[in-house]
């Protein structure tokens, strides 16, 4: 595979007038990656995913796309497809004559198969000749996903991809994504679904105020980020809490979750003193049922960097 990046963004400016919606961001993606971008509403996400697929044009920094410098025109940069906003589809038009349309567009030449073969990969085949007046939010994504798919994109940009999708939709729209990516395709997607990010993305964008508060691994970000709260589940409550209580950095957390439920214990710590708790009780014999935070780490690292970010403006 080639070692190029798939993007390299360097000190991005975009404003709308008065508005900086992005304010020296940088961003790395490689070849094959899934990468996610988070941010609270107004962060610059939208604004970001505009630049990569050519919808919009930077007021500064410098931006490469597959290895090419993208210049100051409108366009989608060759080998890049996706959709922000939600896919533009026409309503009065079948599933299958949307792809169609979509396909005329670049050329005669685009066979019915292959029509076929984006609709079952996103499993729409059931619904191929029903309008997409009626389809469903999640179908409408699904949807959007088949027709960036057409153009067998080599980086693919999706803003909330599992938009409306039930957890089979989600499951199937998920593997499409895992399966490209494998096939060195790479995917910036854009979410407020933390499980969703944390499920696909290898790597993470955190955007606030339109300034990058982290960019990296996943394994970083936890790392890094500050106490969790763990819900702890054990054959012996009473005695995994004195464990707790005489685990250092460990803290009981008499919260919401332990008030509904006695079996359940919530500590807070940091990551290396959950490792010993939980070393501590599986040498005193008692058995780990559920360990699990209340809040995922990438959760609570997202609330905790717009947090800072929001108080130093």
């Amino acid at each position: 595979m080639d070692t190029l990046p798939a993007v390299r963004a360097r000190g991005i400016i975009k404003s709308f007038g008065a508005v900086v919606a992005l304010d020296g961001v940088d961003l790395d993606v490689t070849q094959g990656q899934i990468h996610g971008l988070v941010g609270p509403n107004g962060a610059g996400k939208t604004t970001l995913l505009g630049l990569l697929l050519g919808l919009a044009v930077a007021d500064g920094g410098e931006l490469e796309i597959l290895g090419s410098r993208v210049g100051r025109a409108l366009a989608a940069p060759e080998g890049v497809t996706g959709f922000v906003d939600g896919p533009g589809l026409y309503p009065s038009l079948t599933a299958r004559q949307n792809l169609s349309a979509l396909a005329a567009l670049r050329g005669p030449d685009t066979p019915a198969a292959e029509i076929d073969d984006v609709l079952d990969q996103v499993g729409l085949t059931d619904v191929a000749d029903d309008r997409a007046r009626g389809f469903s939010l999640g179908m409408r994504q699904r949807l959007g996903l088949a027709a960036a798919l057409l153009n067998k994109p080599q980086l693919l940009v999706l803003d909330e991809p599992s938009n409306g999708l039930d957890p089979a939709g989600k499951r199937h729209v998920h593997g499409v994504l895992a399966r490209l990516a494998a096939e060195g395709t790479s995917v910036v997607l854009s979410s407020h679904r933390m499980d969703d990010l944390e499920a696909l993305c290898s790597e993470v964008t955190i955007l606030a105020t339109g300034r990058v508060v982290f960019s990296g691994p996943l394994k970083k970000l936890a790392a890094e980020s500050r106490e969790l709260d763990y819900r702890v589940i054990t054959s012996d409550p009473s005695a995994a809490r004195l464990l707790a209580a005489e685990t250092a950095g460990v803290k009981v957390v008499d919260n919401a979750v332990a008030r509904r439920d006695t079996e359940v214990l919530v500590v807070r710590a940091l990551v290396p003193a959950l490792d010993e708790l939980v070393a501590r009780i599986v040498r005193a014999g008692i058995a780990l049922r559920e360990f699990a935070p209340v809040v995922s780490p990438l959760e609570a690292a997202f609330l905790a960097l717009t947090e800072q970010q929001e108080a130093v403006r």
